[in-house]
């Protein structure tokens, strides 16, 4: 039996769908945080939907256009839209009860959150930190939460994992210099817009303090939420765990683990010099220890070669 706190649940009357959106640079651990939250009993979490910007994508931000046939063809019809497991039927009465864009993708989360025998509902997508303004005007009720970690360790995961920044042309020439340019740009907008809005609606966490120190993160995250901690959070992983070899620490629904990815061990001289040569002020800002104190003229030539390319064919 699960263990709780003593303390009341506050009231939930008052709280709408969605609840929360987790969102960070990719390989930040949002997924092992979504794990936590969803093993709630309150709460369910889904995985990537990536639907909401979608409809209103060109609009003013604030904009909340009346709901039609239209809004809500593009939103279902978004590819990852599928992952919120949500029928047809779901989808026809949350559109049925709605007259604006944001009433029906409340109640998308309110089928959602039914569908799991829960309250509330939330996502995980951490390209959300790229929209945090647009999405604060659709539904400034919803809580918004940012992971972040240090950049250097979310290089070595993304090389391993082959997906976002290992997409992009600069990848193939210079990996190391695209993670640092990917994480600098949705860690800069995503702490720059977070922190502009109220503070009862944003809260950032430390990847590095919630692998740590799970449980007293998880209470602190709670407190914040307004709902009651369960330990079921922190054992997210019971009857999940995979053993089979060659499987990432992801796919193996491993426990919060330290030192995965460690960037003193596992990233080259160059490959440190190059990143911080990009994104060492965003490190010093974060409160991240540098581990050059010199960046060499070679290393900075390759450096604002990348940031041009990036200023080229990214921003």
């Amino acid at each position: 039996m699960h263990t709780r706190s003593m303390e009341r649940a506050p009231s939930l009357v008052s709280q709408k769908n969605p609840f929360l959106f987790v969102v960070g640079c990719q390989r930040s651990g949002t997924t092992m945080l979504q794990r936590m939250l969803d093993a709630h009993p309150m709460l369910a979490v889904a995985y990537d939907s990536l639907f909401i910007p979608r409809a209103i994508k060109g609009e003013q931000i604030g904009c909340d256009p009346p709901l039609s046939d239209e809004i809500v063809e593009l939103a279902r019809t978004h590819p990852r839209f599928d992952r919120l497991e949500l029928s047809d039927e779901a989808v026809e009465r949350a559109a049925a009860g709605a007259d604006t864009y944001s009433a029906f993708v409340s109640r998308i989360y309110d089928e959602l959150a039914s569908k799991h025998g829960k309250k509330l509902a939330g996502e995980k997508s951490p390209g959300y930190c790229r929209h945090l303004p647009r999405l604060h005007a659709l539904m400034p009720w919803v809580k918004i939460v940012h992971l972040i970690r240090d950049g250097r360790n979310i290089a070595l995961s993304i090389r391993d994992w082959g997906k976002g920044a290992a997409k992009l042309e600069l990848w193939k020439r210079e990996p190391i210099a695209a993670a640092a340019l990917w994480w600098r740009r949705d860690v800069t907008r995503g702490c720059e817009d977070g922190r502009s809005l109220p503070t009862d609606v944003y809260r950032e966490i430390r990847y590095e303090e919630l692998v740590a120190q799970p449980e007293p993160s998880l209470c602190e995250l709670c407190a914040f939420l307004g709902l009651p901690y369960d330990r079921a959070m922190v054992e997210y992983h019971l009857g999940r765990m995979k053993e089979k070899a060659g499987l990432s620490p992801k796919a193996a629904w491993l426990p919060p683990t330290q030192g995965i990815r460690d960037w003193r061990t596992q990233m080259s001289e160059r490959d440190l010099e190059l990143f911080e040569a990009l994104a060492g002020e965003q490190l010093s800002m974060l409160g991240y220890e540098r581990g050059c104190h010199r960046i060499s003229q070679e290393v900075a030539s390759v450096a604002q070669a990348c940031e041009a390319w990036w200023a080229r064919e990214m921003d």
